[in-house]
């Protein structure tokens, strides 16, 4: 009987670190996607970075849902999106299919990272994930903005390449060390 209670509270001190953990990443997301940089019709925000940090502190589902609760309170309409925004309105505008495209790069940068150690495989989840975002993000913009694609990928994607590549790399770098801190959240 004690063998069993014991199993019973470990597993619910971890799945309760899970959720403490997942509500703090996406507590996280919240802090730093609204800082942002407005270039052009696509502001600069620390919104892929936060999804890249969760990846590695959580599983590529607890790391993914960490974002889905962040986007739940943006569409109720508190200002956690770039630039201090929030609401429905802000999902069918230009940028909303960034917003959305960040699920799949969750998922996919995610996956990539819990099944593989190797930092340049790591880096390619999430630059394959990243662009699919891009891509999400870009048809959206298009329709909305009635952009040309080479005109939307002038404006929403390549300006932003190089510091979402650095955001990957500081992502890869301090992830894995904050997690060893942490101890194994999704490793249960």
């Amino acid at each position: 009987m004690t063998h069993d209670n014991t199993n019973t509270q470990t597993f619910r001190k971890t799945s309760t670190y899970a959720m403490v953990v997942t509500a703090l990443m996406a507590a996280v997301t919240c802090i730093l996607a609204p800082l942002s940089v407005p270039i052009g019709p696509v502001p600069i925000s620390l919104t892929n970075f936060a999804i890249y940090l969760s990846l590695y502190l959580l599983d590529w589902k607890k790391g993914t849902l960490s974002y889905l609760i962040y986007l739940l309170l943006g569409l109720v309409g508190l200002p956690v999106f770039s630039g201090f925004t929030g609401g429905l309105a802000k999902l069918a505008g230009p940028t909303g299919g960034y917003i959305i495209g960040f699920i799949p790069m969750a998922i996919i940068a995610g996956i990539v990272i819990d099944k593989f150690t190797n930092r340049g495989i790591q880096i390619l989840g999430m630059i394959v994930g990243t662009a699919i975002c891009y891509a999400f993000g870009t048809a959206w913009f298009c329709l909305q903005a009635g952009y040309t694609v080479g005109a939307a990928l002038a404006v929403c994607v390549i300006p932003f390449i190089p510091a979402d590549l650095c955001k990957m790399v500081i992502a890869m770098i301090i992830g894995p060390m904050i997690r060893k801190r942490l101890g194994t959240v999704a490793q249960q």
